[in-house]
């Protein structure tokens, strides 16, 4: 999907701070990763908004609703930070963002509930877009023949994405969650329609890369729920102050060292900053191999000589 210029995102962190757009085009959802499925959504939800000469609406909500409803369920591993997931709606031309807290006790409003008090009175809804078979409400009782049969009553129409238009892009969460697991990054950008981004603080290391001739920066997330791509190699651009530089990624706990943790660090290629305390975002372009324990340092060198001849090659092929 093309990045859309448009007027800048206002994001609301909850609904009471929305006071409404006038000519509201809506749409509601988690929307984690902002994959290419979801950007079916949007660009109808812009093409819509323009045509009516009103404006966008996305509502989503954090925390994740799992985080809430299954607080002991380590397993959930989310695509985008709040913060990621911010700055790619604003790159596809969302005009107003509400993040509204999801508790338990929104959790229990009945799909009646939720569109008469939040897409009615809230939001005041004029149109409504939804994905193919989204569900809404306390124990997703809402659907779309709800949502048409309430709208109305209510004074606005609903258009679901047709359902050949999303087996067409052949994407969810989940097929992009296996992908990276997997640590089949490529897969992972084409569900994605982008690459694949890891954000943290660059920390202090044991500086053992530098050792070997191949300092790295030691990135910690911060976020339990990011999920982290498989061990490996990778071919990376680290994006530092606004700007890309190539580099390799390292993900594992590095056996030829004896590592008892596992550790995210980036060798930046033609780069000797001092970016110790800054946050660094990663941007996925290749996958290189899988973690080895060498039987000595010397191997080890060897080995990262030919990564980041990889990792060029790479870097280079991305670029066509």
């Amino acid at each position: 999907m093309p990045v859309v210029k448009n007027k800048e995102l206002k994001v609301y962190h909850h609904i009471d701070e929305f006071t409404g757009s006038g000519n509201a085009v809506v749409t509601t959802g988690t929307f984690d990763g902002v994959h290419t499925g979801h950007q079916v959504i949007i660009k109808r939800l812009n093409e819509i908004a323009a045509k009516e000469k009103g404006e966008s609406v996305l509502l989503t909500f954090y925390p994740h609703p799992r985080m809430v409803l299954f607080p002991d369920d380590n397993d959930l591993k989310l695509l985008t930070t709040q913060e990621e997931k911010i700055q790619l709606l604003e790159k596809y031309g969302v005009q107003h963002l509400i993040i509204h807290p999801f508790t338990k006790e929104f959790s229990r409003l009945t799909s009646l509930q939720f569109i008469r008090e939040i897409l009615v009175n809230k939001i005041k809804t004029k149109k409504l877009v939804i994905g193919y078979d989204h569900h809404f409400g306390r124990n997703r009782e809402g659907s779309f023949e709800h949502l048409k049969e309430s709208g109305p009553l209510y004074g606005f129409s609903v258009e679901e994405i047709p359902a050949q238009d999303v087996d067409n892009i052949a994407v969810s969460s989940t097929k992009i969650r296996h992908a990276l697991q997997e640590g089949d990054v490529k897969t992972a950008q084409e569900f994605i329609g982008h690459h694949y981004t890891l954000t943290g603080k660059v920390v202090h290391g044991e500086k053992k890369g530098r050792e070997l001739g191949y300092p790295t920066a030691n990135i910690s997330v911060a976020s339990r729920y990011k999920l982290i791509p498989a061990i490996g190699i990778y071919a990376v651009k680290a994006e530092v102050d606004g700007k890309l530089y190539g580099g390799m990624l390292y993900i594992g706990s590095r056996p030829t060292l004896n590592g008892k943790y596992q550790s995210i660090e980036v060798n930046i290629f033609d780069f000797d900053k001092d970016v110790y305390g800054q946050q660094l975002t990663i941007h996925f372009i290749g996958r290189i191999r899988n973690d080895i324990k060498f039987d000595n340092l010397n191997q080890l060198k060897e080995q990262l000589a030919a990564d980041k001849l990889m990792a060029i090659h790479l870097l280079n092929q991305s670029e066509r």
